[in-house]
């Protein structure tokens, strides 16, 4: 038996507008959403897990919750690595589709920044969120659904 398709939100960073859309374009093609965050962070709803403060608890239970065909929205690219190779699909709250084709380089691209902030470099941080990225990430994740419908 193939189990029901769902969301997966990594909502430790997940704005707040991204998992409304998550929410409402879950409603839209009658998939439940599932947000896993620390008990750090004040989200509420039914389908919300809560798990410890430890630093890789939320990937964990994430990695233990998806199925192929299932949707998870993050930006941790260990995390997206993991889950590509378990037939998920992932894409970031700005809506970056992370595929088998990118992520390889995505994470080369990462591990040669932290070398560069380790010896004393500097990288710039995420730009602000804005309208864009909110459009973006549901054109995108509207796309996915899409997809996923004929799985």
């Amino acid at each position: 038996m193939v189990p029901d398709r769902k969301i997966i939100v990594d909502a430790d960073g997940c704005p707040r507008s991204a998992l409304e859309i998550c929410k409402n374009l879950g409603r839209e093609f009658s998939l439940r959403v599932l947000t896993v965050a620390s008990f750090e962070h004040n989200i509420k709803g039914e389908d919300h897990l809560v798990v410890g403060n430890d630093p890789q608890e939320v990937d964990i239970k994430i990695a233990n919750l998806v199925c192929p065909g299932d949707i998870a929205v993050t930006s941790d690219l260990g995390l997206v690595a993991l889950l590509l190779g378990r037939g998920a699909m992932c894409i970031s709250p700005r809506g970056k589709i992370f595929t088998e084709n990118n992520i390889e380089i995505l994470l080369e691209e990462r591990d040669i920044k932290k070398k560069y902030r380790l010896s004393g470099g500097r990288t710039r941080g995420p730009a602000k969120r804005s309208r864009e990225d909110d459009r973006s990430f549901f054109e995108q994740l509207k796309s996915l659904l899409k997809e996923q419908k004929n799985y």
